[in-house]
């Protein structure tokens, strides 16, 4: 079941969804509107390869800035964070989606990540794409995706009690941490 409008307002009013700091003139009839933040982090070009289980070449020729605005160039991935702070309990999942008056100037919110498990707490770190053939502004504080909430089961095992929760509590924009996985069966 996807919360609607005063459902999620109510759980937030009552405490089981947790979004900080909370507008309540972000909330929209099947969604809450999530602001960007002011954390900016992005890959300089170069033809180093990334190794998804090296941390070094995930870290290495990175930029990152704090900034009341960014200008996203045309082919440009940058990492960015929310400004709310998420808690969602063991029973509730979210995903984030893209506003359609952003993604009309070109920008894509994130590429595939755009799940967020029950138990988590932490901003969300948004993984940004401009596919648009010019530059785009976005600013700190503007409404940038929506998050959608779904009713589930209570999970077992949620992700602030799983021992991998590898973004659990997470602030800024975070680089992938895929390197605390153990390469296995990779050839």
């Amino acid at each position: 079941m996807i919360l609607v409008d005063w459902e999620i307002a109510d759980h937030i009013k009552r405490g089981y969804l947790k979004i900080d700091p909370f507008d309540p003139a972000l909330i929209q009839p099947n969604s809450l509107d999530i602001r960007l933040g002011n954390h900016f982090v992005w890959y300089d070009p170069c033809d180093d390869v990334i190794d998804p289980f090296n941390k070094e070449t995930i870290h290495t020729h990175t930029q990152e800035r704090k900034s009341t605005y960014f200008d996203i160039q045309p082919g440009q991935f940058v990492l960015a964070e929310t400004k709310e702070t998420v808690t969602l309990p063991d029973n509730i999942v979210s995903s984030i989606e893209g506003k359609s008056s952003v993604a009309r100037l070109g920008i894509q919110l994130h590429q595939t990540g755009g799940w967020i498990d029950a138990g988590f707490s932490g901003t969300i770190t948004l993984e940004m794409y401009n596919s648009n053939c010019r530059p785009v502004r976005v600013y700190a504080d503007m409404p940038i995706g929506q998050l959608v909430f779904y009713v589930t089961k209570r999970c077992e095992c949620p992700y602030d009690k799983k021992p991998d929760a590898k973004y659990q509590n997470q602030r800024n924009a975070t680089l992938s941490r895929y390197d605390k996985n153990t390469q296995k069966n990779v050839e």
